[in-house]
């Protein structure tokens, strides 16, 4: 490969032979004080006119940065200079320890100035360019992260990239300075290779986008099963070694392949997995919601950066919990996390923000800062606040111990300190104080009580206050969801309020216009694929939850909108990415990750659709879609386990419950509850109203027109296909006949 040839041409003018690539690693809090900077008359640089967190952190930076755009390509070509590209967010550790070692350096910073085009881009309002950038990362390193950094052509293509780089050369690590030193003289003695190496790297890249042109195999979801089973970790939960991320979208996978074959192993190590995850150290005990994933097996020691997307997939997941075996704690945990999300992460305008950070400042010691600072306790503190009988039964649940309770700490960041877990059951605790087991569960809810209020008085972990449409798309249908299967109106609310607000600020209905990120009241930057699939997503849990068809009618021409700009005719799939010619490749996600890949979601939408809306082109367009990942699915299933949910189902009949009946009566609220209490994952709940909603849906599926309430009562008809069973009018008949399918 050339790009080994110019790798090898670069470190070999450093004093040091190999770069170490950082995966995404712990996350340093970030003090913006842009206002106070300026008002003390601080330089700054291009960055400080921009709406993104992680931008503005480094508006005082004395790089010369520019945002990614056509003015700083345009002085690369004239000035014929090479571009340093350098990717990151603003809850980014290792981006802000190279911000600060390097970025912040006058001595650097000149050489950058001086030999290159500098631009800073944030990977969250900007998924398109670190998607095709890390893509370069990973193929020329073997790895990837953030900070990236990466080394282009005047026109964008890349020749070298890495991660993290520390100002000097250390060990075996090359100092930043030193490979700016070499990269530049290479540039001026060798830039026809290094030019040749970046059209290979662009060509090679540009593979990606070839469909497959083979099968999925017909036992590709035994296989995706069979492979997750075999690395599930049965003594602690979830699926390899440390460290352990929470991945969603093979809870989804698992739990519907469950249902559409009765194989209670692939329900049980969902449910362990999640109950393991919810004892562990990466749940919030006290205030709710998930941290990023554990560093070690046992999900005890978490990054403590808490995402959206992870707590808005995390929500679905633990109602599915809860929806397939009632078992409440599920719920609880549900609730909690919404909980958290409503009170800490929502914009008053209606949207919610896109992360905290994982460090923040140590209570104890005034001026430090740390990993998960804000969430850590002594065991003094918490025998201080709560007094020694109930800071006893506090203890003894949580696992609190005299001298912190971390017993691998390498970096020395929890000496002294406590992570609460749940060490022991309520039964352990009950059973080893001797006490009355009534009273131990009111002192730790009161305890827990307690010591959220005391920890509210601490300053809170820097927040990403930027909404993002897709995120926010996931929240709309956790919401919605947690709505019907909780029963609580609240929720319902919510995600009404949340889909009305981005209606408001990030849709224009005119140009159909869908835009990808709204801050301080100003919205911009083009929609990509997730945004349009996640946010219809949302939308049609919603449209099931409320039946307003303004709902389903968005939803429909969002995906119109969608397969106009982001369609692969020629390959039978969409890109991630809106056309932009800054952007040398259009690539497209194969693998469903922390987030689902647009296409896993994509699909599931246009078979949801194609159902509501009689469109057989649509079901086939979904299964064309999917038979473009054929080579990737058949080689490793789990890959796209929620591609694989889809897969599951497109030959099965679609299965139905309408109610038909008056849309506020008690009587089809009755209906609607037993039906919202089953898991389903293939079937649609929808209501005729005999007013507008069952006229709208009327238009596509003449069927309903003829649903009708019975003897003046609610009237429930289970359907495949449109073929229903005989209609019930008490909701114990639906109950049973619910009972009967599901079996």
């Amino acid at each position: 490969m050339y790009w080994i040839y110019i790798t090898g041409l670069i470190l070999a003018m450093l004093p040091m032979m190999a770069v170490t690539a950082y995966t995404e690693n712990s996350e340093n809090r970030i003090h913006l004080e842009v206002q106070k900077r300026l008002a003390s008359g601080e330089k700054t640089n291009r960055l400080i006119d921009q709406q993104s967190p992680y931008l503005l952190q480094h508006a005082f930076n004395p790089v010369d940065w520019y945002p990614w755009g056509e003015e700083a390509f345009s002085r690369a070509r004239k000035e014929n200079k090479p571009i340093f590209l350098s990717i990151g967010y603003s809850t980014c550790h290792w981006c802000h320890v190279m911000a600060h070692e390097s970025f912040e350096n006058p001595e650097i910073a000149a050489i950058l100035n001086n030999w290159f085009i500098s631009i800073k881009v944030d990977r969250e309002e900007r998924p398109d360019i670190d998607q095709m950038y890390m893509a370069a990362t990973q193929a020329m390193t073997g790895s990837g992260g953030w900070p990236m950094s990466v080394f282009l052509l005047p026109d964008g293509s890349p020749f070298y990239a890495g991660t993290y780089f520390p100002p000097k050369s250390v060990g075996n690590r090359p100092g930043f300075g030193d490979l700016l030193g070499a990269i530049h003289t290479a540039w001026q003695e060798n830039k026809e290779k290094i030019t040749e190496t970046a059209d290979r790297l662009v060509t090679a890249l540009n593979t990606g986008n070839i469909p497959s042109d083979s099968s999925i195999k017909t036992d590709v979801l035994e296989r995706g099963y069979s492979l997750l089973e075999k690395s599930y970790d049965s003594k602690r939960g979830g699926f390899g070694q440390a460290p352990k991320f929470p991945r969603p979208v093979i809870f989804s996978f698992l739990f519907s392949y469950y249902a559409a074959t009765g194989e209670s192993r692939a329900r049980d190590i969902a449910l362990a997995t999640l109950h393991k995850m919810a004892a562990g150290g990466m749940y919030d005990q006290l205030g709710g919601g998930f941290h990023r994933y554990s560093v070690d097996d046992r999900w005890f020691v978490p990054h403590f950066e808490k995402m959206l997307y992870d707590q808005a997939q995390l929500v679905n997941s633990y109602l599915d919990g809860f929806l397939i075996t009632g078992d409440k704690e599920y719920s609880r945990i549900a609730r909690e996390i919404l909980d958290y999300t409503l009170r800490d992460m929502h914009d008053p305008a209606g949207g919610f923000y896109s992360a905290e950070d994982a460090d923040s400042d140590n209570p104890y010691t005034l001026g430090e800062h740390g990993e998960g600072a804000f969430y850590l306790w002594t065991k003094e503190d918490i025998d201080n606040q709560l007094g020694q009988r109930a800071a006893g039964i506090f203890n003894k649940r949580y696992g609190v111990k005299d001298d912190g309770n971390v017993d691998q700490d390498p970096m020395q960041e929890f000496t002294g300190r406590n992570i609460l877990y749940l060490a022991r059951t309520d039964e352990e605790v009950t059973a080893g104080l001797n006490q009355d087991g009534q009273e131990i569960i009111k002192s730790l809810a009161a305890s827990k009580k307690e010591l959220f209020k005391s920890r509210r008085q601490r300053r809170r972990p820097h927040l990403d206050d930027k909404v993002i449409t897709a995120w926010n798309g996931m929240m709309i249908g956790a919401l919605a969801r947690a709505g019907t299967a909780l029963n609580d109106p609240r929720m319902l609310a919510e995600a009404v309020r949340t889909a009305t607000f981005i209606e408001k600020t990030l849709y224009n209905p005119a140009t159909r216009t869908l835009l990808r990120r709204y801050r301080k009241q100003q919205a911009g930057l083009t929609g990509q694929l997730d945004d349009h699939s996640y946010l219809v997503s949302g939308l049609l849990e919603l449209y099931q939850a409320n039946h307003d068809p303004k709902w389903l009618r968005w939803s429909m021409d969002l995906t119109q909108r969608q397969i106009e700009l982001f369609w692969n005719e020629t390959g039978g799939f969409f890109f991630d990415s809106a056309t932009d010619p800054s952007i040398k490749i259009r690539m497209r996600d194969r693998y469903d990750g922390a987030e689902p890949a647009g296409n896993s979601v994509a699909v599931h939408n246009l078979i949801r659709l194609g159902q509501l809306y009689n469109k057989p082109e649509w079901l086939q367009m979904a299964r064309r879609l999917m038979g473009s990942f054929s080579e990737t699915i058949n080689q490793y299933p789990p890959s796209l386990p929620l591609m694989l949910a889809a897969w599951q189902y497109i030959d099965s009949k679609a299965s139905q419950i309408v109610i038909a009946g008056k849309r506020d009566a008690e009587d089809t609220k009755a209906m609607l509850r037993v039906a919202y209490r089953y898991f389903a994952p293939n079937r649609l709940i929808l209501l005729a109203d005999g007013e507008e909603n069952q006229l709208f849906l009327a238009d596509n599926l003449p069927f309903m027109e003829n649903v009708k309430p019975m003897g003046g009562k609610a009237t429930a008809y289970v359907c495949s296909d449109f073929t229903c069973k005989m209609p019930v009018t008490d909701p114990m008949d639906l109950k049973q006949q619910l009972d009967e399918q599901n079996q």
